[in-house]
């Protein structure tokens, strides 16, 4: 089963421009959605259309969510990438959610497309997931 899921950016992206409407129209594979990304949408949400249209992709899309195994391996990974690229606990802080949805990714077999180059590309150094870039 050939699973997809848009990182928060692709579909904030997308909101606020519709640059990724004919893209995302036009996928191949079944659409998941992340609770991660439900929640960074909700967190980020200030109108009850914005949050009807989140819980729109809820229900049409059903989440994949991070496991005990995901959230321990995270903070392993969060642990080495400040050993080793001296990120300072802010920046640490702003990549665990994207830790987060990557390993919950792989964990599913599922493709993650983000327009968030750097970061994503700097977690697959310490986990390979399957990543498309917009």
């Amino acid at each position: 089963m050939n699973l997809v899921v848009f990182d928060t950016s692709v579909l904030v992206d997308d909101l606020r421009t519709g640059c990724h409407a004919h893209r995302i129209q036009n996928i191949t594979g079944l659409i998941r959605s992340s609770s991660v990304v439900l929640a960074e949408l909700l967190r980020g949400a200030t109108t009850s259309a914005e949050r009807d249209l989140i819980a729109e992709l809820a229900r049409n899309h059903p989440a994949l969510t991070p496991s005990e195994k995901n959230w321990l391996e995270s903070g392993e990974i969060l642990s080495r990438m400040r050993a080793d690229l001296g990120f300072t606990p802010p920046k640490l802080r702003d990549l665990h959610l994207d830790v987060l949805i990557a390993l919950t990714v792989r964990s599913h077999g599922a493709r993650l497309i983000t327009s968030n180059r750097a970061d994503f590309q700097a977690i697959q150094r310490y986990r390979k997931f399957e990543l498309e870039v917009w």
